[in-house]
């Protein structure tokens, strides 16, 4: 190690420092992209594996400049620093990480994500010094680590159902779902009554994953009709879920609220029949909402609009996300910013060609019906948001499936697909 230290040349590893984090913040957002495929997350996952492999070499001195980093307390220098600490299984380190994620919230993102990057057995016997913690934040990092890494936590997963901490507690709801944890159905019923919102929600959502179609999808409906954190989340489990009918009869209700129109026009996209096909072609006339229905268009039909060329120039004077005007309130990023412009008139030619191929009352998904297989090849091969309702489609086809993280590594995934293959 002291050999390391003495042969490290100091901009570089500062160069590895700065890269990492940079690289780990545009991961964070690529895996909710609309533009990022498998291939593309390994290839960014390839590039933030070097510069942490760059500061591992380094040895004491990398884990020494990671520390200066984070100074600046962001959420990627974190991450950084924190990947070194838990492979070097340096525990009074890590509590100082665990000591600042805490002061921190809104960088804590990266300290869980370090443990949902690194191999699993550099876990061994750190995660289940996490779940027997009696700090909640510790256990709920570790229930995430578990999670992120398809491990089941076992009890500590079913008495912290019931912990007071609400942090802790709606994380163990979410975990429950994504473990397919159906011995837990009854506690997540049970937890349809909890006080804390995202408590409520998770136990909501965990328990429709694992196979309950009563009480927790009226709980669900509850957060559809009124904006909240959790309303699209909401929308999107339950009108997979729905019989065509049913999920029709929500949509209308939906409609009613003007200013539920983009999630209108994404909740088409995922009900799938193909009679909402000509409407979202109609909504691609209005700048607004061209890029989201053509987004529900391909998800329905499978249709890449790019690679097919049935995109558009930008709109002339067309602004979105925050502007330059220090006097405009509007500070929200353009969530359609990665997805392509799609061409109305070239759609309205291509669906007269080929509306003979879709059928009023089915459910489409990415141009074929709701099957295993199908869902299978999307995660192979769809786009991030794609492959998130591929993951969903198949709990819900089989109680008790995992619901298998499209965030993790790429390398991670592209073997876990393989088994599942």
């Amino acid at each position: 190690m002291a050999n390391q230290t003495l042969s490290v040349i100091p901009h570089i590893i500062d160069q590895h420092v700065e890269e990492a984090a940079f690289l780990w913040l545009q991961r964070n957002n690529a895996v909710d992209e609309p533009h990022y495929d498998l291939k593309d997350l390994i290839k960014l996952d390839d590039r933030v594996a070097a510069h942490l492999d760059g500061l591992a070499v380094a040895g004491d001195y990398g884990l020494s400049v990671c520390e200066t980093a984070l100074g600046d307390a962001g959420a990627g220098e974190l991450f950084a620093v924190a990947v070194q600490v838990i492979e070097r299984k340096d525990e009074k380190q890590l509590d100082k990480l665990f000591a600042l994620a805490e002061a921190l919230p809104e960088v804590g993102h990266g300290l869980i994500s370090a443990f949902g990057w690194v191999s699993s057995h550099y876990l061994a016997g750190t995660g289940a010094k996490l779940l027997a913690s009696t700090e909640s934040f510790k256990q709920l990092v570790g229930i995430a680590a578990c999670a992120m890494h398809r491990v089941d936590p076992a009890a500590v997963l079913t008495q912290s159902l019931s912990n007071p901490d609400p942090a802790l507690r709606s994380r163990a709801f979410r975990a429950a779902g994504e473990l397919g944890r159906t011995d837990l159905i009854a506690a997540c019923i049970n937890g349809l009554q909890d006080e804390d919102v995202a408590s409520r929600f998770w136990s909501a959502w965990s328990a429709v994953l694992l196979g309950d179609r009563h009480k927790a999808l009226k709980t669900l409906e509850s957060f559809v009709h009124l904006p909240n954190d959790f309303q699209e989340r909401a929308l999107q489990l339950l009108l997979k879920v729905l019989d065509l009918l049913e999920a029709q009869q929500l949509l209308k209700t939906v409609a009613q609220n003007p200013a539920n129109k983009r999630v209108l026009i994404q909740g088409a996209g995922i009900v799938g029949d193909a009679q909402y096909l000509p409407w979202l072609i109609r909504q691609m006339e209005d700048d607004k909402f061209a890029r989201v229905a053509g987004e529900s268009f391909s998800l329905m039909t499978g249709l890449d609009l790019a690679y097919l060329d049935l995109e558009r120039d930008v709109p002339e004077n067309f602004e979105s996300g925050p502007t330059e005007n220090p006097e405009d309130e509007d500070v929200a990023m353009d969530q359609d910013e990665n997805l392509p412009w799609p061409d109305a008139i070239k759609l309205n030619q291509w669906w007269s060609e080929n509306n003979q191929h879709y059928q009023a009352g089915v459910r489409y998904f990415m141009g074929a019906g709701v099957a295993w297989g199908h869902c299978l090849q999307i995660l192979e091969e769809g786009y991030q948001r794609q492959r998130a309702h591929a993951a969903q489609h198949l709990c819900l086809l089989k109680s008790g499936t995992q619901l298998f993280p499209i965030n993790a590594p790429g390398w991670r995934q592209r073997r876990w697909l393989i088994k599942m293959g």
